[in-house]
């Protein structure tokens, strides 16, 4: 039977077989032929490009110890040179067919890309690699929950749903109540959203006196966009009574660019990607098992291209014959852990966003919750404002009491805590931002 019979048929476990089970040593030669193209494409195309790529590399570790780290800031000074896209492109914006842009939750301007129809086949494909490995297949009725703005995000996967032979739901312009009444209506099966949004979701729910493991019907969730502890993962599992997945993809790579399999390891897809790891102090290669930061390089991309991102993302590589899929890609143990550029030193202690969550999803009375980092009294502190669900009965100064303890105990500094009222505090449908630091720079 052909491969695509046998994928409509559910019979065939990857999306591309050849691809996903190539031995290490034929795939790293099949990606230095692909880099060596890409290479020539940026110098002949891109004045950015032209500046930073040495010519004559004649392999990957070349062009590892030559080429230089590439860091956001580098691409919005291009960008700043000639807008809207600046010097990075290699190819003739007039050639784009989509536009994005950046989320701009560190508050920074944002990124501007556009892409080609070849870019987006490759772009799509790479999601439909994702979503396979996830176990979604033809038949299924999905739905993609964001807002179908600028915002790269989810775009990517209503397409690849759409590709794969799905039924897709679009939900851009309903608020979370028709959402909700849209996945028990059309028994939706596959859901993507973020972490915050699904849980976010499971609150509606509550409120609307519907229980969606019971009465809904998704049986496969990809969560992705945001870093978040295994306690958010739970929490979305439960709800929805459904398989929770990881992805990840940016906005300057114009694609996804890992995935969890259904033997839970968050595989790099090497076929779009040539992924490193480097020690986030001193730059240098770490070994598998060791934690470091994720540096991309994308194979496919015409229009803006990318050569060694530094992308902040902490992430440890393990192996690919660790996992027990058949796939020969290398993974990422938990996915993205977390961000270099969102850790803040608190009295001594280091302190990220996905520590603070992770002790917050033990609270089942807590709905939302923020985390302010203030000088008071002129000592640097963390404030949790944090909102208790509706109807809980809940006694606040015990709730604050326990709330610091337990942060004491798993983070080694006490926060203040104070509570608001219900609905006081923001919810968020694409990057959540409950970290905030409002010390003095």
């Amino acid at each position: 039977m052909r491969t695509l019979e046998r994928i409509r048929a559910g019979q065939a476990e990857y999306w591309s077989p050849r691809m996903e089970t190539m031995p290490r040593e034929e795939l790293a030669d099949w990606q230095w032929r692909r880099l060596r193209h890409a290479v020539e494409h940026a110098r002949r195309n891109s004045p950015f490009w032209r500046d930073r790529l040495p010519d004559g590399m004649r392999s990957l570790r070349e062009y590892t110890e030559r080429v230089p780290l590439l860091h956001k800031a580098d691409l919005m000074a291009a960008q700043r040179q000639a807008p809207p896209y600046g010097t990075w492109p290699s190819a003739d914006p007039a050639l784009g067919v989509r536009y994005h842009q950046t989320s701009g939750t560190s508050g920074n301007p944002p990124l501007r890309t556009f892409d080609t129809a070849r870019d987006w086949a490759w772009s799509v494909d790479l999601f439909c690699t994702a979503l396979h490995g996830m176990g979604v297949r033809p038949g299924h009725r999905g739905m993609v929950a964001f807002g179908y703005s600028l915002f790269m995000g989810f775009w990517a996967m209503h397409y690849a749903l759409e590709r794969m032979g799905c039924l897709v739901v679009p939900s851009g312009g309903l608020d979370s109540k028709t959402r909700i009444r849209f996945l028990l209506e059309h028994r939706i099966e596959v859901l993507g959203c973020t972490p915050s949004y699904a849980m976010r979701l499971l609150e509606t729910a509550r409120e609307m006196g519907v229980d969606l493991a019971e009465e809904g019907n998704v049986q496969i969730i990809l969560a992705g966009a945001e870093p978040r502890p295994e306690s958010t993962t739970r929490a979305i599992a439960t709800g929805f009574g459904a398989q929770v997945f990881n992805a990840a993809g940016t906005t300057e790579l114009g694609a996804v660019n890992m995935f969890q399999c259904r033997s839970g390891s968050c595989h790099i897809i090497e076929r779009g990607v040539v992924d490193e790891v480097l020690d986030p102090d001193t730059g240098r290669p770490v070994g598998y098992g060791e934690r470091g930061v994720r540096v991309s390089t994308g194979l496919g991309r015409e229009s803006m291209q990318l050569f060694r991102h530094w992308t902040e993302d902490l992430v440890v590589r393990r192996p690919w014959h660790e996992c027990d899929c058949g796939r020969t890609w290398d993974w990422y143990d938990g996915g993205i852990l977390g961000r270099t550029d969102d850790m803040r030193k608190i009295r001594g202690v280091s302190v990220t966003p996905v520590m603070v969550e992770d002790v917050m999803r033990g609270f089942g009375e807590v709905s939302e919750f923020q985390t302010v980092l203030r000088t008071v009294r002129g000592l640097d502190t963390i404030v949790l404002r944090v909102e208790p669900r509706a109807g809980a009965a809940t006694d606040p100064a015990g709730l604050r009491e326990r709330i610091g303890a337990e942060v004491k105990r798993q983070i080694g500094i006490r926060p203040d805590v104070e509570l608001v009222a219900p609905g006081g505090l923001p919810r968020f449908e694409i990057k959540a931002a409950r970290f905030h630091d409002e010390r003095a720079k």
